[in-house]
């Protein structure tokens, strides 16, 4: 097992990994930028190196900073957690070039996986269901409508590299498709500095459901079962519950198992996301691989009683899984939901600032990972998202009543978040009847 672990990551996650490297007793070494200077959590890591300014680009995700701290951390291996540069393969190739071991899959198979054309071929080959769509990049206007019309509209224009709804467009029509086309390829280049796209069939009123799989490097390969992730906003995740309601059985059983298979035949290790669309049929599709863990991991933890990142952590240090799939129970329901600062009445305008107030909620069930406080300042350069609140009861309906409740208890002063909107939307009944899809918000909200 490692003696000492860099977390190349800041906020909520750099502190789930210290605790959970505490508690294994492996030594950290956290890293910040100056926006980050004297948080709290920092204090609870074993040293702490400044990499640089506020700016991200300047300090978080730069590689040689990085790699300088863990050389002056003396560290042997660094988990990058998620965002920033978790699933960065050049990142990830560069620790093995200075031998230090990245807490995560290989770059090879983040290559593999990373691309989202090629994550569809891989799938393909490993009888995974992909959503009907092109069977490669779009090169150009008259190939996208030549295969438009092939599947039918409406079409998803999807980017091939990053994510987060960043490079997707929905067009209804041969005059949209054009148009969305180049917004698409623009906005690509301008993230991810990729223009490339392609086509998928647009699945309407679809659930997006994800399964959680562990695997290490001795061909053992296992799923934590299923999280429904459907209550999102321009494809950002709000809410996130295990398992998935009203999902049957036999189609649970069969999509863990689709994603057990692609995750083999990827030759993938580590902690990883296989996420599918789920058509109101029930009929499931392949769409990616998050080559990381995820934000959402808390509730695949309490239904099934295994820590994600300690697992993580062994795995990377050549261990075997301790546990067959037989061996993973589901117990119980968890619902988890994202606090950004973020002012909903604002159309979800960011919200830097000093928080003067804050009361966690309790009880029983309750979990709340976050690194803020009272008089904790929110840097405006970073993602909005400040904690997490999770709870997990015997049933969905009694987890349900428990994040009202909780929700209800919380209480964050001096800046606008998202807790009032998660209070409105744990209440709605299509929410309370397990009938959410991807668009659910958007009719909340009227569009």
């Amino acid at each position: 097992m490692y003696n000492r672990i860099l977390i190349a990551n800041r906020g909520e996650i750099a502190l789930r990994i210290i605790r959970a490297c505490r508690e294994m007793g492996i030594e950290t070494v956290a890293i910040f930028s100056e926006a980050d200077r004297g948080s709290r959590y920092l204090e609870l890591a074993d040293e702490a190196i400044c990499v640089g300014p506020a700016k991200s680009s300047q300090s978080y995700l730069k590689i040689d900073r990085v790699i300088s701290a863990a050389e002056m951390g003396n560290v042997e291996a660094i988990h990058p957690g998620y965002g920033f540069l978790a699933e960065n393969a050049h990142f990830n190739e560069v620790c093995r070039s200075c031998n230090i071991d990245f807490i995560g899959p290989t770059p090879e198979a983040m290559d593999r996986l990373g691309d989202k054309n090629q994550a569809r071929q891989l799938a393909r080959d490993a009888k995974v269901p992909i959503v009907p769509g092109s069977a490669g990049l779009i090169e150009d206007d008259v190939e996208a409508v030549r295969v438009a019309h092939e599947i039918g509209f409406p079409v998803l224009i999807k980017a091939t590299a990053g994510g987060g709804g960043k490079g997707m467009r929905v067009a209804a029509n041969d005059l949209t498709l054009k148009t969305c086309l180049q917004q698409a390829r623009a906005e690509a280049e301008a993230a991810f500095g990729n223009s490339s796209v392609y086509l998928e069939k647009f699945i309407e009123f679809p659930r997006h459901v994800e399964v959680q799989i562990l695997a290490d490097h001795h061909q053992n390969v296992v799923h934590l079962w299923e999280r429904d992730c459907s209550t999102q906003r321009r494809h950002q995740k709000l809410i996130e519950e295990s398992p998935a309601p009203r999902l049957p059985s036999d189609v649970r059983r069969a999509i863990c198992d689709a994603a057990v298979r692609l995750i083999r035949h990827a030759n993938y290790t580590n902690a990883g996301t296989v996420e599918f669309l789920v058509s109101p049929n029930n009929e499931f599709y392949f769409i990616e691989v998050n080559a990381r863990i995820q934000v959402e991991h808390p509730v695949s933890e309490l239904v099934t009683g295994i820590d994600l990142i300690k697992s993580q952590i062994a795995v990377a240090a050549g261990h075997q899984l301790p546990f067959t799939q037989d061996e993973v129970p589901l117990m119980g329901a968890a619902i988890e939901c994202r606090i950004n600062a973020e002012d909903p009445q604002h159309n979800f305008r960011p919200c830097a600032g000093k928080i003067d107030r804050f009361i966690m909620p309790g009880g029983l069930g309750v979990r709340i990972d976050t690194h803020v406080h009272a008089g904790y300042t929110v840097p405006p350069h970073y993602d909005s998202m400040i904690g997490k609140l999770i709870v997990h009861q015997p049933t969905r309906e009694q987890a349900i009543a428990c994040m009202s409740r909780a929700l209800d208890e919380c209480c964050i002063e001096g800046i606008a978040t998202t807790i009032p909107f998660l209070r409105q939307m744990v209440r709605e009944s299509e929410f309370q009847q397990g009938r959410m899809d991807t668009g659910f918000i958007a009719r909340q909200r009227g569009g």
